[in-house]
């Protein structure tokens, strides 16, 4: 988060960066509800799932019966797929 962090602040402002990355953190704080939402990629990695956020990141995922476990985010057009 803190690359993104980093990127918007230099490309909008700090205020601008710390508002979306407070959005994110709040997003994926709901993940212990409702842990099943997004799409499962057992075909990249077994348990991997993808869900994306407000159009811009996509947030890769694994869940197990104890926790949820962000592994990555990526923004933009990234190629997630080779990087998870």
């Amino acid at each position: 988060m803190l690359s993104l962090y980093e990127w918007i602040s230099v490309k909008a402002s700090p205020h601008v960066a710390m508002t979306y990355i407070d959005r994110i953190e709040r997003y994926c704080s709901g993940f212990d509800l409702a842990s099943q939402r997004g799409h499962a990629r057992d075909d990249i990695r077994p348990g991997l799932r993808k869900i994306g956020f407000e159009r811009r990141v996509t947030i890769a995922f694994t869940v197990t019966d104890q926790a949820v476990t962000i592994l990555r985010l990526f923004y933009g057009g990234q190629n997630w797929e080779e990087d998870v």
